[in-house]
C-alpha cells in the first residue's frame, strides 16, 4: 500500500464504476431501469466504505442515496 493510499481503495474503485456505469444505464437506456439497482449497489458499497474509512460523510450522503433509490423502487 502507498502512503498516500487508503485501505480498502480497490472497492471505492468498484463502487465509482459502478456508479459511472449507472449513470450511463439511466441516461441512455433508462426503459431497461438497471440503473436502479445499480445506483443501489453502487451506494450501498460507499456505505461499506465509509464505515471502513470512518468517514461520517461517506455513511450519511450514501446511506441516505440508497434509501432514496430503494423507496423509488417500492412506490
Amino acid at each position: 500500500m502507498n502512503q498516500n493510499e487508503k485501505p480498502f481503495q480497490f472497492l471505492a474503485w468498484m463502487a465509482t464504476t459502478i456508479l459511472i456505469l449507472a449513470a450511463i444505464l439511466a441516461s441512455f437506456v433508462p426503459a431497461l431501469e438497471y440503473h436502479h439497482w445499480a445506483f443501489i449497489i453502487a451506494n450501498s458499497l460507499w456505505v461499506i466504505v465509509g464505515l471502513l474509512w470512518k468517514e461520517a460523510t461517506l455513511i450519511v450522503l450514501n446511506a441516505g442515496l440508497t434509501i432514496i433509490y430503494v423507496l423509488g423502487l417500492i412506490l
